[in-house]
């Protein structure tokens, strides 16, 4: 079944085609609000009633027009602003990709700039989300140039690639920010651990290597982008017997995903940040959202029918 949705994520056929099918733009609506950032930021609002911070993003990628990634990048200044005027804890974060990296990697580089000036104006960061393995050797290496000048960017991590605990060890220094992920690309087994339990374990062992550079001094922002309960617990209990309260690290979930959970450890005293997509561009980032964990396929039809 992942296998399945992660090859209709990639073929250019069905990306055409599926969007304009009305049972599908329904089933989306489990995990966005709407398409447009009004949606998104009325979603926001509610969250902050209710404790729950908020990661907005605008769903999109591989643009092949550099005129597109202007115009991406300015609505990302807009949407920081409004995300100030309306006094919500609010952050955002993109794929390299949407603003430019493909086209033109130093004007990129100044969209990011940018956007994590603005993002400072307000105490907020401005987050970097990692796309398939092609790329992640040169999201590390732009994630240090931005960061070198902008103190308040942060960086996803994947713990399903072998290379992230190095790729993690590397960025200590620079006094990362870090959204850990299990990853939702099709990667071979030769740079990716293919089974739930080695990503698992792997996800665990990256957590407990931030909490202790963390312990010993590092400062180091530590993100927990999963929806493993089970995990996001065991987390919590290597911080507790590291000295380490539960806010020394958050959690990150998707908008319509354990929306029970993500209330229940905020009311516990986690720190819990929803991170709401929306946009046209939705179908690539629905199926692999489907692909993470095929029971939402269950979910999804669901939505079609009720």
């Amino acid at each position: 079944m992942r296998r399945l949705l992660l090859w209709m994520a990639r073929n250019a056929w069905l990306r055409r085609v599926i969007p304009r099918l009305w049972f599908s733009r329904r089933a989306v609506r489990r995990f966005m609000p709407g398409e447009d950032a009004e949606s998104a930021l009325a979603a926001a609002t509610g969250f902050g009633a209710e404790g729950i911070a908020t990661i907005f993003t605008r769903l999109g990628e591989n643009l092949t027009e550099i005129a597109e990634a202007d115009a991406v990048a300015a609505h990302y200044l807009t949407l920081l602003d409004q995300i100030r005027e309306r006094e919500l804890d609010g952050e955002v974060s993109l794929k390299l990709t949407q603003i430019g990296f493909d086209l033109d990697a130093e004007r990129t580089l100044e969209h990011a700039g940018r956007l994590a000036d603005r993002a400072a104006e307000a105490g907020r960061s401005l987050w970097i989300d990692m796309e398939g393995s092609a790329y992640v050797e040169g999201t590390v290496a732009f994630y240090e140039r931005l960061k070198a000048d902008h103190s308040n960017v942060g960086l996803c991590l994947q713990s399903y690639l072998r290379r992230t605990a190095a790729d993690l060890q590397r960025l200590l220094p620079v006094e990362p920010e870090i959204r850990l992920v299990k990853g939702a690309y099709d990667e071979p087994a030769s740079i990716a651990y293919r089974s739930r339990r080695e990503v698992d374990a792997n996800y665990l062992a990256l957590c407990v290597s931030m909490l202790e550079a963390r312990k010993a001094g590092r400062s180091i922002r530590i993100g927990l982008g999963t929806h493993d309960v089970r995990l996001i617990e065991q987390v919590a209990e290597h911080a507790t017997a590291l000295g380490l309260p539960r806010t020394s690290f958050e959690v990150q979930m998707l908008y319509g995903i354990r929306m029970d959970q993500q209330r229940r450890l905020a009311g516990e005293g986690y720190v819990v940040r929803d991170l709401i997509a929306y946009g046209e561009a939705w179908y690539p980032w629905y199926m692999r959202r489907l692909a993470e964990r095929p029971a939402n396929v269950m979910f999804a039809l669901r939505q079609i029918v009720g």
